[in-house]
């Protein structure tokens, strides 16, 4: 059955065990759209940029992109002149057993930072993955981009006739500064590269860089939307009819898998759902979000269960965002924290206030509600808190 990136029309997909994993597990990718498939892309703000980041930002701006090649295993970050070689070789090579040429295809990677791919066993794995492509495919393709993650992560959209799917993975090294993982949004509708490349950056930029597991930003981030035009019909450009509702369908594809990808978290016990209003625009409310979301003191409060305002006021405070911190109000759950700047002397005394607190903090799903001030800028973020297991999983990873 199609799901993920294959739920639209004129998609498949595929995903291989090539040897790349010391595990077995499935960790070669492919993802393919009908000739005259639309690309467009939002990549890392890293210094560091690994390899396929580099040539697929080439790629993207020939025009001509409608697939990737994505291995997990081996990040090819930090390989120098090896590792730009190596990404141009397994795109080669793949372009000539798909019989396209190599400006349509696009690379990502994931895995250990610095290691370089595993050339021989990638190289041996390409015939194998092409010839596994198939529209059902959207699975095993989700599969395959796994590390560390526990789930697949898979959202699909439907708006008329028209189809838009997904898939990502990225359960740590994830901090909004664009992007935040691997993430792969398919539509069948028709849309032109330049439209599609206005639609990422105004439906899925905010959907992405609303997580954060531990404001670690990744040096191999990417975002990809493919267009295929299966579904028929004019192209769709923004300003026409439909136009709306069909970027609106990408933009519940984003946020479907934004959120699944902090529910999967590394060591997340709490996810923490962080609304910020009152801020002097969106910006100045997603950093005090974010400032909030990545703190180590809020987030271990939250795997404590300990309801603490203190912690939150003093993240605000250290955030950069200009704001009278008497106009500040916190609610943790539907308790009121702060009110005015001032953590109620009632807080402090075991009683309905505090408990209140406490028994929000207790939930899989913990709101915290900030106002700043009076201004329209508002902004939710997504984070989760820092727990044992994190420590555990990053102490033994090699990333």
């Amino acid at each position: 059955m199609s799901s993920g990136v294959t739920y639209p029309r004129g998609f498949r997909a595929s995903g291989v065990a090539a040897g790349l994993k010391p595990s077995g597990a499935l960790d070669l990718a492919m993802l393919m759209g009908d000739a005259g498939t639309t690309a467009a892309g939002l990549f890392t703000t890293n210094t560091v940029v690994a390899a396929p980041v580099v040539l697929s930002r080439t790629h993207l701006a020939s025009g001509t992109a409608r697939g990737v090649l994505v291995n997990s295993g081996q990040a090819n970050a930090a390989t120098g002149a090896r590792g730009e070689d190596d990404a141009l070789a397994v795109l080669s090579a793949t372009a000539a057993v798909l019989g396209v040429g190599v400006g349509e295809l696009l690379a990502c990677s994931t895995g250990v930072i610095g290691e370089p791919i595993h050339m021989e066993p990638l190289l041996a794995g390409v015939p194998g993955l092409v010839g596994a492509l198939d529209a059902d495919g959207g699975r095993r393709f989700a599969e395959a981009i796994m590390t560390t993650d526990s789930v697949t992560k898979e959202a699909t959209a439907d708006v008329g006739p028209i189809r838009v799917g997904g898939a990502a993975k990225g359960v740590g090294m994830l901090a909004p500064s664009l992007a935040t993982m691997l993430a792969f949004v398919t539509t069948d509708a028709r849309a032109a590269s330049a439209d599609l490349d206005a639609l990422a950056h105004e439906r899925l930029a905010p959907a992405f860089e609303a997580v954060t597991v531990d404001g670690c930003r990744s040096t191999n981030d990417a975002v990809l939307l493919f267009a295929s035009g299966a579904a028929g019909g004019p192209a769709l450009a923004p300003g026409d009819d439909g136009w709306a509702a069909f970027a609106s369908a990408v933009g519940e594809v984003g946020d479907a898998l934004a959120s699944q990808l902090i529910h999967d978290g590394e060591g997340v016990t709490h996810v923490l759902l962080i609304d910020v209003a009152g801020a002097a625009d969106v910006e100045d409310a997603r950093r005090a979000a974010r400032a909030v979301a990545e703190s180590p003191l809020v987030k271990t409060a939250a795997f404590g269960e300990n309801p603490n305002p203190g912690r939150i006021v003093q993240a605000l405070g250290a955030s950069g965002v200009a704001f009278d911190p008497a106009d500040v109000d916190v609610w943790i759950g539907d308790a009121r924290v702060v009110a005015h700047g001032v953590i109620p002397p009632a807080y402090f005394r075991l009683g309905e206030l505090q408990e209140a607190a406490a028994a929000a903090m207790r939930g899989s799903e913990v709101s915290l509600r900030v106002s700043i001030g009076h201004g329209p800028g508002s902004a939710r973020v997504l984070g989760g808190d820092l727990s044992y297991d994190y420590v555990k999983i990053n102490g033994e990873y090699t990333t």
